[in-house]
């Protein structure tokens, strides 16, 4: 798997990192059996021994379970270890509550002590802001520079943010560089592909992709009969891509997609993932698996090479199926 430059940092990483959101249990707070852990651990060691060199993890995946189970397959992986990305600036009251965004220094200060403990590593390789505080009760300005102290106070290697808008990436930049930015896309959430990926271009600012095959729903195995078997707390029976008229098109989107896949021999959710690649300011996208089996859904995505051809008429597709929002393709192509 080719190795990318992490922006302006010294970091190389794969195209390709493995997201821990799944790893940690649904709706946040960890339940499920002792083989579900192990099956997680097994998807983590899979996706390094195909090339992965990095992880993405989160204290508010399962209330630090993750971060647990990525410090457990750390420990079974030879040297040099993979790279850790985690977050910070989520808390919860409860355990039955949800996270809300606190950042304010001492507590993104607390949030890095408590990670670099749960994962048993020295320094957090990438610390990201996991979330902008709605509210803004706290200026971002002093969130920032508290990351950027723990950069100096070599806790954290790089510091980065999540889900941030221009807006708020310009605001940190005038405090210090922002070296990394993850934010959502996929052929069916393409918002972060205009204006955003533009500034980070510009900036030399690495973009990490998420859920690129949008939670699922560009995969081979996907279909309607899901959503119906889904619980009745399940995110996803009220998330609007999961809803008619959205989850039509959404369906008719994937199936465009499989004679493409077909062409390169590989799967829906492989080609899905290779889509996003082919933006210019991309860095690399982050991609979740529960299974080993679900790791090899979408490992061929970094060798995967989309025609113009390919990029034409996935475009065409979009466009036909009236499926997601933002732009279809990069300019020029």
């Amino acid at each position: 798997m080719t190795g990318r430059r992490l922006g302006t940092t010294e970091l190389t990483i794969s195209s390709l990192g493995f997201g821990s959101w799944s790893a940690g249990g649904p709706d946040w707070s960890f339940s499920g059996p002792p083989e579900r852990d192990a099956e997680s651990i097994a998807a983590m060691l899979e996706a390094f021994e195909q090339g992965v060199t990095w992880v993405d993890t989160s204290p508010n995946y399962g209330r630090g379970h993750s971060e647990e189970l990525v410090a457990e397959a750390l420990r079974r992986t030879g040297s040099p270890r993979p790279l850790v990305f985690t977050k910070c600036g989520r808390i919860w009251d409860a355990p039955e509550s949800k996270p809300w965004s606190d950042l304010r220094p001492e507590t993104i200060r607390a949030g890095c002590e408590a990670s670099l403990r749960r994962l048993g590593v020295d320094a957090i390789d990438v610390l990201q802001i996991h979330w902008p505080d709605p509210e803004n009760r706290v200026p971002v300005e002093e969130s920032w520079g508290a990351m950027l102290r723990l950069v100096d106070e070599d806790m954290v290697r790089v510091a980065a943010v999540c889900n941030f808008d221009v807006a708020l990436l310009e605001r940190c930049e005038r405090v210090g560089h922002v070296a990394c930015l993850q934010t959502p896309m996929s052929p069916i959430v393409r918002d972060s592909a205009g204006a955003l990926l533009e500034w980070c271009r510009k900036h030399s600012t690495a973009v990490l992709v998420y859920s690129p095959m949008q939670v699922g729903l560009l995969t081979d195995s996907f279909h309607r009969g899901l959503v119906e078997a889904y619980g009745p707390g399940d995110w996803r029976r009220t998330h609007p891509e999961f809803i008619s008229p959205r989850l039509e098109r959404n369906i008719a989107l994937r199936d465009r997609l499989v004679p493409i896949a077909r062409r390169h021999s590989t799967t829906v959710g492989a080609v899905a993932v290779a889509w996003t690649l082919t933006w210019p300011g991309v860095t690399a996208a982050i991609v979740g698996a529960r299974t080993r089996e679900q790791v090899e859904g979408w490992i061929e995505a970094s060798s995967v090479v989309l025609t113009q051809a390919d990029l034409d008429e996935i475009a065409a597709a979009i466009d036909s199926t009236g499926a997601g929002h933002g732009p279809t393709a990069p300019a020029g192509i």
